[in-house]
């Protein structure tokens, strides 16, 4: 991931956008549990990557920064890029991440859970949701993200669920 730093700002916030927007395509149900807290705004801070993601749910959008710029939110959530990933497909086990002291969580817990609780009702799974932008590559993709999404789990010590 040291070669991602030297991705310019509107590149990286226009790919991001699109895994967005990809996964509400797939998922448009995705914020409807958040009820009150659609209008929070959750801010991802990974400390192994040189970029940092603000999503206010309601506004269907995601914006990006370089790390460094803190981003204004009601709730942060920071740790290893990997990590909130596998935290977002569900596929960790958040409680044990949080306890391990793994991923910090700030702001309001109350938003936390309920887009925890959002998460895991819609079964998101990255490594489909982008292969599927990827056209007649969509299979070789998904089994090399898929890869890459295990390698880097098993290098942070987390078990695959």
């Amino acid at each position: 991931m040291a070669t991602a730093r030297f991705v310019p700002l509107p590149i990286a916030a226009q790919v991001a956008n699109t895994v967005l927007k990809q996964t509400l395509r797939i998922h448009p149900k995705l914020f409807d549990r958040l009820g009150e807290y659609r209008t929070a705004r959750f801010a991802f801070i990974p400390n192994d990557f040189p970029f940092s993601f603000s999503i206010r749910p309601a506004d269907r959008a995601m914006t990006v920064m370089r790390r460094g710029k803190l981003p204004m939110a009601d709730a942060t959530i920071s740790g290893p890029l990997v990590l909130m990933l596998a935290l977002a497909e569900g596929r960790v086990d958040g409680d044990a991440l949080f306890f391990s002291r793994k991923l910090l969580v700030t702001g309001d817990m109350e938003a936390v859970l309920a887009l925890r609780n959002a998460l895991d009702d819609n079964e998101v799974d990255l490594v489909s949701t982008i292969s599927r932008l990827t056209g007649p590559f969509g299979e070789w993709s998904a089994k090399a993200l898929d890869l890459v999404r295990r390698d880097a789990l098993e290098k942070q010590g987390v078990p695959w669920n």
